[in-house]
C-alpha cells in the first residue's frame, strides 16, 4: 500500500441547495466556511436576464475604518442605514476614498458596469460574512471584469486582505489574428485575516519544472510548487471528469485551491456552483462542501456525480421544479 492511499481521507459530506444563492445564503451561520470559491456568470456584454439588488456600501464618517455593505431591501435595515442589512465587518480599503465614489467614477466608464456590479456586490458582502477568521476568498472572473472586481474588492474588503492574483492559462478554442487571443481567466485571492489565514503549501500536487535540466535530479522528480500562473487544459471532451455542463472547470484547478486553503474536515462553500466540481474535489479530500445553484440541470448533474449528496430545496421524490 501506498502512503498516499494509507492516509486518504474519508469522503466529506456534501450539500446540495437549490435556490436563489442570496437568499440561500444569507440563512448560513456566520464564519462558518474555511474556503469560498465562486464562479459567478462571466460579463460577456451580452444581455443579461439577472435580478439585479442594490447594495450600499458607506463610511460612517471620513475618520471611521468600518463599512456597511450588503443591502436587504425586504428588512427595515439598520438604525444607521436604513434599507441595508446590518454592517458587515469589512475594512475599507483603496486609501481611504469613499466606496460609492468609486463606484461612481467607474460607472462613467462603463455603463453596463452597474448591471453586472449590482448584481456580484451583495454575493460577495454575504460571502465575506460567512468566511471563518482563517479563510480564503477565491473569485473566478475571466478579463472583461477582473479589473473592476479587484479596485472594487480593495475597497470593499481592504488592500492589506489581497493576498495573489492566479492567472488559469489555457489553449483551445478559436484564435483571433487582429489582436492577442484571450487564453487565460484571473482568479483573484482574498483572506480575511492577513496574520490568520490558512495556507499548505507542502499539500498542494507539484508540476513538472518546465527545464528540468537546470535543477537536480531530485528537485525535477520531486516537481515543483505551481507559482501564481497555472497551465491547465480545460475539461477533455472525452474525460472522465466531462459531465456536460457548459461552464465546467477542471477538477486539477480546483484541487489545488481546496489544497492550499483548507484542511480535512473544514467547510467548503460555492454558490455558483453549476456542475459541482468544488464539492466533488472537496468530497474526495476529506472536505464538507455546501453547494448552492438554481438551475435544475445544474442540481441533477450534482446529484449522478454526487450521489452520497443530501439534496436542499428539491420537491420530495427527487425531482427538481420544471
Amino acid at each position: 500500500m501506498t502512503q498516499a492511499a494509507a492516509v486518504a481521507p474519508q469522503p466529506g459530506a456534501v450539500e446540495i441547495h437549490h435556490g436563489d444563492n442570496l437568499a440561500v445564503i444569507r440563512g448560513f451561520a456566520e464564519a462558518s466556511f474555511t474556503l469560498i470559491y465562486l464562479d459567478p456568470p462571466f460579463n460577456t456584454g451580452r444581455p443579461q436576464q439577472r435580478a439585479v439588488e442594490t447594495a450600499r456600501a458607506v463610511h460612517e464618517t471620513p475618520q471611521d475604518v468600518g463599512v456597511a455593505a450588503g443591502s436587504d431591501p425586504d428588512s427595515g435595515g439598520s438604525p444607521e442605514h436604513p434599507g441595508s442589512s446590518a454592517p458587515v465587518s469589512i475594512r475599507r480599503g483603496f486609501h481611504g476614498r469613499q466606496y460609492e465614489r468609486l463606484r461612481g467614477d467607474l460607472r462613467t466608464y462603463d455603463d453596463r458596469f452597474d448591471d453586472y456590479w449590482g448584481f456580484l456586490e451583495p454575493r460577495l458582502a454575504e460571502a465575506w460574512r460567512l468566511l471563518a477568521d482563517d479563510g480564503t476568498l477565491y473569485l473566478h472572473l475571466d478579463y472583461r471584469e477582473a479589473h473592476y472586481a479587484k479596485v472594487l474588492m480593495d475597497a470593499l474588503f481592504g488592500r492589506e486582505r489581497f493576498l495573489n492574483e492566479l492567472i488559469w492559462a489555457y489553449d483551445y478554442g478559436g484564435k483571433s489574428r487582429r489582436r492577442w487571443p484571450t487564453k487565460h481567466d484571473t482568479i483573484l485571492v482574498y483572506v480575511k485575516d492577513p496574520a490568520r489565514y490558512w495556507f499548505d503549501s507542502a499539500a498542494v500536487d507539484r508540476e513538472p519544472y518546465m527545464a528540468p535540466g537546470l535543477v537536480t535530479a531530485a528537485k525535477a522528480e520531486r516537481g515543483k510548487l505551481p507559482t501564481d500562473v497555472w497551465w491547465h487544459t480545460i475539461v477533455p471532451t472525452t474525460g472522465r471528469e466531462k459531465t456536460g455542463y457548459p461552464t465546467q472547470k477542471p477538477e486539477g484547478i480546483l484541487r489545488r485551491i481546496v489544497q492550499a486553503s483548507s484542511r480535512p474536515g473544514d467547510r467548503v462553500l460555492d454558490f455558483f456552483a453549476g456542475s459541482g466540481t468544488t464539492g466533488a474535489v472537496a468530497s474526495a479530500l476529506g472536505r464538507d462542501a455546501v453547494l448552492v445553484d438554481d438551475n435544475p440541470e445544474a442540481i441533477e448533474i450534482m446529484k449522478r456525480r454526487m450521489p452520497h449528496a443530501r439534496v436542499v430545496g428539491v420537491p420530495e421524490g427527487g425531482s427538481t421544479p420544471a
